[in-house]
């Protein structure tokens, strides 16, 4: 697993031959912070509570009840993140929007970043760009758990999703057939309102929903730290539903964390600067989630230990690929931008990736 604790000593230098000279690595163990630690998978049972489908959890958080029954997650990167002002963040959005053109075919999941949009609101428009309000009626979200360990997936205890722009209405009916597969946890509301992976998602959902905002619903799933056989049977789970045309994935995921502060700092010399040796790295990766291939993708994840936060989530929209294909489905997927919130040039520098694409239906 990327991160995994134990990898290698913290802090030493190590030079490691993967066929080209001057390859050097600098990483330690720990997790992989995005703004926050992302914790592997727990030794024991995860601090999430098994909720009967009807129940709700309410403990923590500052999420209200609008009544006895309905239970709202409030946007509570709010202010911070992203602008809490309605009208602001509408005016940042369509502004990014704007300037990115779309392709020929409506998107059937995308891959888009969740850090600040100061750094990533631009890259992942292209992205949403791609989503086709008229046809979309539901949007799985498939966000990676930063601050609790989970060796599974863990579903929302609330019913609503609140945003600046409106709320969002989480598909109670699909959480239920979810929930009786038995594969799924319920977070409690203090897990899902410290969680940004999802959240970062939720302003743009509702922007590129904005002309059918009353006609759709959203299905928010937090990813824990999976097996690759676990992200196997999350994608054959998922794939019945990415074979609907009116089902959108929203997958989230940064790419490359880099630096002391997140204990990675994979350098190929031959790249020349820091910053395009990390453009090197991450866009292997990216071609191989072009190719649709799940196990490439896992043995790049062991060999280079690239810090993508949304690794999991990424190998389960794979896995649900592959398991269409068998049946003949065709279908290809496009990195649209790459972007990174600084260019790196010496060791003390630090910077986060972004990548922004889209799977599309032939």
């Amino acid at each position: 697993m990327v991160g995994k604790t134990g990898d290698f000593p913290r802090g030493k230098l190590h030079r490691k031959a993967l066929g080209a000279p001057g390859l050097r690595k600098l990483v330690g163990g720990g997790g992989l912070p995005c703004g926050c630690v992302l914790l592997p998978a727990p030794s024991s049972s995860p601090p999430l509570l098994p909720l009967n489908p009807g129940e709700r959890s309410v403990h923590g958080g500052t999420g209200t009840k609008m009544s006895n029954r309905v239970v709202c997650r409030e946007a509570s990167h709010a202010g911070s993140w992203y602008t809490a002002s309605g009208p602001q963040l509408n005016a940042q959005l369509e502004g990014w929007l704007s300037q990115v053109q779309s392709t020929k075919r409506p998107a059937r999941a995308i891959i888009a970043p969740h850090a600040g949009y100061t750094y990533c609101g631009s890259c992942a428009a292209h992205a949403y760009k791609q989503v086709d309000p008229s046809i979309t009626r539901r949007i799985f979200i498939l966000g990676p758990s930063h601050h609790v360990p989970l060796s599974r997936c863990a579903l929302s205890s609330v019913d609503i999703y609140r945003t600046p722009l409106y709320d969002l209405r989480i598909d109670q009916k699909i959480y239920g057939e979810l929930w009786k597969t038995g594969m799924f946890e319920r977070m409690s509301l203090q897990t899902d309102e410290d969680e940004h992976s999802i959240e970062m998602h939720l302003p743009y959902t509702a922007k590129a929903m904005e002309s059918h905002k009353d006609e759709f619903t959203i299905i928010p799933v937090l990813v824990g730290a999976l097996s690759e056989s676990k992200e196997q049977e999350f994608g054959k789970l998922f794939s019945k539903y990415l074979a609907e045309p009116s089902n959108l994935f929203v997958v989230s995921s940064d790419f490359c964390h880099w630096g002391q502060r997140f204990r990675y700092s994979y350098y190929d010399e031959s790249q020349g600067e820091i910053y395009r040796s990390i453009e090197h790295l991450d866009k292997m990766g990216m071609s191989i989630i072009e190719q649709l291939d799940p196990v490439s993708f896992s043995n790049y994840l062991k060999k280079y230990h690239n810090t993508i936060c949304g690794r999991h989530p990424i190998g389960v929209l794979l896995n649900a690929i592959t398991e269409l294909q068998k049946n003949g489905m065709n279908m290809s997927f496009s990195f649209l931008n790459y972007a990174q919130s600084s260019q790196c040039r010496n060791w003390q520098d630090s910077s986060v990736s972004y990548a922004a694409g889209a799977l599309t239906v032939h």
